[in-house]
């Protein structure tokens, strides 16, 4: 439940960014963490290519320590997220004590707590929101809707899209193992924006326009992933390309517009 809070008020103005990002990878982890303990449960952190911030290494390995503004404007996210994942490895490292009562020494032992670490890059597919603020789902969203596709500066910064499926399938893979992490999840394809302003044109439709706007602050310029880790030791990688993918996501997004448009009488 925590996790979609991020997702819910993205678009929102910057206090209700700030309370929530805070909320939700601070105080959220801490308390799932604490929950997972007493439950003795394996807990797994959904984290971000985001903690790599805008990465003077390319591409991204887990034992980068990134590159990040910690009071920007996307700080609030970025280091949330790093601090989650300190959160995670406190307590697996020593938060967990295990008490056998039954023992007539009454013997104490330490234990490990049982966690996972996921570091998601770009993920796309069905079901998402039509108005989340990602950039595959605005500029198919605006695409059907025959709006301009808002590219924000040159559009020559890339990014990595996995589809849905394939991260479900490292995520399985990641907590059905004895591996900790943090491990990258993500497809290694790289995109430039206007790259993938033409593969939507494609699949959607070829005359479709592209509105640049000023950039936003502390954007990564790149971001790939590098997966040789959950290669090795979760044998998994994505099967999907962004082209097979992309149609599954129009389909379900144009129905979904469709009835919205219905629904409103247009």
């Amino acid at each position: 439940m925590f996790k979609f809070c991020l997702f819910v008020f993205f678009n929102l103005d910057v206090l209700a960014i700030l309370n929530c990002d805070y909320k939700t990878n601070v105080m959220g982890t801490l308390n799932m963490l604490g929950l997972a303990k007493r439950i003795g449960a394996r807990f797994l952190l959904t984290s971000t290519s985001e903690v790599y911030g805008d990465p003077l290494e390319h591409p991204q390995k887990e034992t980068y320590w990134g590159n990040v503004n910690p009071i920007g404007v996307r700080s609030c996210y970025d280091e949330g997220k790093r601090t989650a994942e300190t959160l995670t490895m406190d307590y697996h490292r020593g938060a967990g004590v295990e008490c056998n009562i039954e023992d007539p020494e009454f013997t104490i032992h330490n234990i490990h707590m049982q966690v996972r670490i996921a570091r998601i890059f770009n993920t796309y597919g069905p079901r998402m929101c039509l108005d989340d603020g990602r950039v595959v789902s605005n500029f198919v969203a605006q695409a059907i809707r025959r709006q301009p596709m808002t590219v924000y500066g040159d559009g020559k910064q890339t990014r990595s899209f996995q589809y849905v499926s394939d991260l479900v399938d490292g995520l399985m893979a990641l907590m059905d193992g004895e591996h900790i992490g943090p491990f990258n999840l993500g497809n290694p394809g790289e995109f430039t924006m206007l790259e993938l302003a033409e593969v939507v044109k494609e699949v959607i439709d070829p005359s479709a326009t592209i509105e640049f706007r000023a950039n936003t602050a502390d954007d990564p310029h790149k971001r790939k992933p590098d997966i040789s880790r959950a290669k090795e030791l979760l044998n998994w990688e994505p099967k999907v390309p962004l082209r097979d993918g992309l149609p599954l996501m129009v389909n379900d997004f144009r129905n979904r517009i469709l009835n919205e448009d219905e629904g409103k009488g247009n």
